[in-house]
């Protein structure tokens, strides 16, 4: 990936498919859409957020606008890797992205101030960094991603992600692909990128296939399932059965 976009300005859709209904849109699509030029990656990300948790309870509440700041990589990197920082924000239904290459040993030096902003894109980044308060690695998500473009239309992009894995822990982009499922098996999350309206091809398909648009978050279900394991762990610890004091049986 010796070149990328560093600015993004489109509206998202996703929706949850199976195996059976991406052949079925893929077969409807026929020569309008082209393989991307990255058309397989396992996408590794470290999402950030506050002790609090404050961006990604602030993105659940749906408010008109909200962010999200991570790192990506594309497989696991090592020092001198081309990793991708980046700031994702969603304003009025409209998505905006805006990221910066750096070199995987140097993300520390950058996260942490130490290594000057020199575009105005990290500019933006430092700036995001430094306004929420103690900023940290949140959780790891990789997933395999088979990517498509318009034939014609090469803003329009259409990707589908399976095998999505997180983990709490080991919060490294180093540490490797490893976790726990986040969706069944045979599942793909399915997302329509464009600048523009959805193509008529496709929503006549997903018409027809009876799919409806999904706000399927892959860090907010792990943020929701995390907080669903803590309660159903204080529930547990929050019944006690009365000790019993007899030692001796009622009847001899």
């Amino acid at each position: 990936m010796s070149e990328f976009q560093s600015i993004f300005k489109r509206y998202e859709k996703k929706y949850m498919v199976t195996q059976d209904q991406r052949h079925a849109i893929l077969n409807a699509a026929g020569s309008t859409i082209e393989k991307d030029p990255y058309y397989f990656t396992t996408v590794c990300s470290i999402y950030y957020d506050t002790p609090s948790k404050l961006l990604i309870r602030t993105s659940l509440d749906k408010p008109e606008y909200k962010e999200k700041l991570r790192l990506r990589s594309y497989g696991v990197p090592s020092g001198d890797s081309k990793v991708f920082l980046e700031i994702k924000k969603k304003y009025d239904g409209v998505v905006y992205k805006r990221r910066t290459s750096l070199k995987y040993e140097n993300v520390d030096s950058f996260m942490s101030g130490v290594q000057n902003p020199q575009t105005q894109i990290e500019k933006e980044l430092a700036w995001t960094i430094g306004y929420y308060k103690n900023i940290e690695p949140s959780v790891f998500i990789s997933y395999d991603r088979t990517s498509f473009c318009g034939a014609h239309d090469k803003t329009f992009r259409l990707t589908f992600d399976t095998n999505v894995t997180y983990r709490e822990t080991e919060l490294s982009l180093a540490s490797g692909i490893w976790g726990e499922k986040l969706i069944d098996e045979g599942m793909y999350i399915m997302e329509v990128k464009s600048p523009y309206a959805i193509p008529l091809w496709l929503a006549k398909t997903l018409d027809e296939l009876e799919i409806r648009p999904t706000s399927f978050s892959k860090y907010g279900t792990v943020y929701k399932n995390s907080l669903t394991a803590a309660q159903k762990t204080s529930e547990s610890y929050s019944f006690s059965p009365a000790k019993s004091y007899i030692t001796q049986p009622l009847y001899a």
